[in-house]
């Protein structure tokens, strides 16, 4: 499929100087890049919301665990030995 598309200056400056600093072959692979990160963002998104829709269900429930100085203490301990851990990370932690 070939699309027009108009783009500001600017735009088009940061394009061609992502071409130019050789980080990528083409105008095209610069638009190509920059749509896989919108729809990973996308997908990043709406998996935030069905973890915060899961959640709310889970509170609703009862199920949910008083937060406190406590709890903060555990949930950062486990956090400093996942980072030292072979294990890894959890992706809802990633970005």
């Amino acid at each position: 499929m070939r699309m027009n598309v108009k783009l500001s200056p600017e735009m088009e400056r940061f394009i061609q100087g992502k071409v130019a600093s050789g980080m990528y072959g083409s105008a095209t692979e610069v638009i190509g890049d920059a749509i896989r990160r919108m729809q990973a963002e996308d997908e990043r998104l709406q998996a935030w919301h069905v973890a915060v829709r899961v959640g709310e269900e889970e509170l609703d429930r009862g199920e949910g665990l008083p937060y406190t100085p406590a709890a903060l203490d555990e949930i950062t301990e486990e956090a400093i030995r996942g980072m030292h851990g072979n294990a890894p990370a959890c992706r809802d932690v990633l970005p």
